[in-house]
């Protein structure tokens, strides 16, 4: 009887064991299924955002055609045609793809406040003077503005000599975490962030006036594709001589095919403003933004260019990031 009971007590245990060894592979497999399962979502998410970026690298291209057109069409670039901030949208196979292209220099160029090339940077007294209107026309506080400006230029420039109301590098390594200014151009306007006074409530009031182009010349400004909401532009090309109240109908008068630089400065409000180099105001524009945002199965790519026409009507990319211009 106990043998028996033995027998049966064996088999209960091999039972057991057995039982225990299938969940385990069990669970092991569906383990296994879900890695193979996250595997190839993720290769083809992968797939998708690759093919997501070849499209938007394709929109750049259409967007250097259209540009270059543009720019050979005529001695002038207006506004007429609906071109600027317009949506287009290509549809693609399992996808779309929407682009807007916009006037690139209808701001203040910040890299204008310093002058020089490479590592050899330093004040322009113009530029600063054209920044300190700006902020004046967005109603910043003199000193405010001039301490701001002061901090750009700081940043900006290679000495090591702090303007008044300024910050060199002795002010950041101070702070926590330290570092140093960046003593070279910025690369794009969101750098504003990190130097002192660019509050995010000064960034949020500035950021739409403002761009960083690749270049220190003064702000290129195209007369004929700016809009009324960017009156304080004409503001900072005279130095605060001419009020956005002022520019405002000046551009609201503007006729049908745009201004020669000549005849925008023969505006009875700006006659006798005229700066001692009315050569930054232009009748065609030099730069480009382009905003891409492409939807390709479950991806979402988003890409922000910059173009720069060159004298002779070629087209070339300055700039590229795989966001939104901030």
């Amino acid at each position: 009887m106990s043998r028996r009971a033995d027998k049966f007590s064996e088999r209960g245990v091999a039972l057991l064991t057995v039982l225990l060894l299938v969940a385990v592979l069990a669970t092991l497999a569906s383990v296994v299924l879900d890695d193979i399962r996250f595997g190839l979502r993720r290769a083809a998410n992968a797939q998708a955002v690759g093919q997501a970026r070849w499209y938007a690298l394709g929109a750049e291209t259409l967007a250097a055609g259209q540009i270059g057109a543009l720019a050979r069409a005529a001695d002038r670039i207006t506004l007429d045609g609906g071109w600027s901030d317009r949506p287009f949208s290509f549809p693609v196979e399992n996808g779309l793809i929407q682009s807007r292209i916009t006037d690139g220099a209808a701001c203040f160029n910040l890299n204008s406040v310093v002058q020089g090339a490479g590592d050899v940077l330093s004040r322009r007294d113009l530029g600063v003077a054209q920044f300190n209107a700006l902020l004046t026309a967005l109603t910043f506080a003199p000193r405010e503005a001039e301490m701001l400006a002061a901090a750009l230029t700081d940043w900006i420039d290679s000495d090591g000599v702090r303007e008044s109301g300024g910050a060199e590098d002795e002010a950041y390594l101070a702070g926590t975490p330290a570092y140093r200014t960046g003593g070279t151009l910025l690369a794009e306007v969101s750098e504003l962030r990190a130097i002192r006074g660019f509050t995010p409530g000064v960034y949020v009031r500035l950021r739409p006036y403002v761009c960083a182009l690749p270049t220190t010349d003064l702000s290129p400004i195209n007369v004929n594709t700016l809009t009324s909401d960017k009156a304080v532009l004409i503001t900072m090309l005279t130095e605060g001589a001419v009020g956005p109240e002022l520019a405002r109908p000046v551009i609201a008068a503007r006729p049908l095919g745009g201004w020669s630089v000549e005849d925008f400065w023969r505006q009875p409000a700006l006659v006798e403003h005229i700066p001692a180099d009315p050569s930054q105001v232009k009748a065609t524009t030099r730069f480009f933004t382009l905003q891409t945002q492409v939807d390709y199965l479950d991806a979402e790519v988003v890409a922000s260019g910059l173009f720069e026409v060159d004298p002779s009507g070629q087209v070339r990319l300055a700039a590229r990031r795989w966001t939104y211009d901030e």
